[in-house]
């Protein structure tokens, strides 16, 4: 049952990950700038000078990190104000040949940082957006590193941006947004506008990589539990258009699917990796399985004819209802992971015992039918 149950997670894990895709940043900007700080900082992805893993050439200059539901493109070993020339002919290059390719291989929307307290910004600069913008590629302007105290920001930042402005360059809302991604632990600078370049980033993506951008970024949770929560409701009502039997994991060939389905979208959403996924969706279900049987039962107790006709529209019923209730279940173990907030053993591994007890409780509080032993 245990490696019958993993293998079918596993599947259901990889086709959601087929199915949101991967949404892909160029990030561009003068060495120095503060570029991979800022993503880090959005999508809590720790990127070194060299990247994670063995990132694929596009060009001689031009490379493209994938993590996951996360594509970073970037260059190496050329510099913007010096180079134009060569980096305008790769991008153009690439673009060109990815417009015949799926979505997810295209790049969706540009960075371009500029640290803000350079005080100058040249006139290559605005060339190099331009051309981004002539090949379709919507560009935000990212200041980084600008102090702000009590509300206002530092003047030569807002200097520089109002000369940048003048020259209405074809950037997202036609201005650049400040940022300090990072807290400055000498002068106690909080970090701010994260949030204003991830919405705006959300405005201009194409709706088909929206799902995976709520993935990758790891600032906005409440745009994480709406995506969850959408594909909740949406297998919700699949469970109850099938009249699946009301126990899962058993016979039900049309519900499981479904469950399991959700189970991988909610983890994707979340970032949780594929080997604790399972880990925890195993722990998880188990507990369903035994709490489905007694939610059935209690209901069908007090339903006449729960054989018949009826008994059909009640197993629908029951069916959706255990679905949400799983969901939303399953919903905050994911976010307890994503957190780092389940318990863990002393050799530091997760509690499954803890995860049992956590998924029951939140099941329970959404299977009313459900009662303990104690109060039965």
């Amino acid at each position: 049952m245990t490696q019958w149950f993993t293998e079918a997670f596993r599947s259901e894990f990889e086709k959601q990950a087929a199915q949101l895709g991967r949404f892909n940043l160029a990030v561009f900007g003068k060495t120095g700038v503060g570029k991979s700080t800022l993503i880090n900082a959005i999508f809590g992805e720790p990127v070194a000078a060299t990247g994670i893993g063995d990132p694929v050439t596009l060009d001689t200059h031009l490379y493209l990190d994938t993590r996951g539901t996360l594509g970073l493109i970037d260059t190496r070993g050329l510099e913007i104000g010096r180079d134009d020339g060569e980096l305008i002919k790769e991008v153009t290059k690439y673009v060109k040949q990815m417009r015949t390719r799926p979505v997810a291989e295209q790049i969706h929307v540009a960075w371009y940082c500029v640290r803000g307290m350079d005080r100058r910004f040249e006139e290559v600069e605005g060339t190099f957006i331009r051309t981004l913008h002539d090949l379709g590629i919507p560009v935000l302007m990212v200041f980084t590193q600008v102090p702000m105290r009590e509300g206002h920001y530092h003047p030569d930042a807002v200097e520089l941006a109002r000369q940048i402005e003048a020259k209405q360059l074809p950037i997202v809302g036609g201005r650049p947004f400040m940022t300090y991604a990072m807290r400055d632990q000498f002068t106690g600078q909080p970090p701010y506008g994260l949030m204003d370049v991830l919405q705006a980033t959300f405005h201009v993506v194409p709706e088909a990589v929206q799902g995976a951008l709520t993935a990758a970024q790891t600032i906005d949770l409440a745009a994480k539990q709406a995506a969850a929560q959408r594909h909740i409701n949406a297998t919700v009502a699949a469970a109850a258009g099938a009249a699946a039997v009301p126990i899962p994991f058993s016979s039900a060939a049309l519900l499981v699917p479904m469950q399991l389905a959700m189970m991988g979208r909610i983890a994707h959403l979340y970032k949780v990796p594929i080997d604790r996924a399972a880990l925890l969706a195993a722990a998880s279900t188990g507990v369903a399985t035994s709490l489905g049987r007694t939610a059935a039962a209690n209901l069908l107790k007090f339903i006449p004819g729960a054989g018949s006709i009826a008994g059909g529209v009640i197993n629908a019923s029951v069916a959706s209802g255990f679905t949400l209730a799983m969901g939303q279940a399953w919903l905050t173990v994911c976010q307890r992971a994503a957190a780092g907030k389940l318990p863990t053993t002393v050799e530091g591994v997760v509690d499954s015992a803890a995860v049992k007890h956590l998924f029951e409780e939140e099941f329970r509080k959404r299977m009313p039918t459900i009662r303990k032993k104690d109060d039965q």
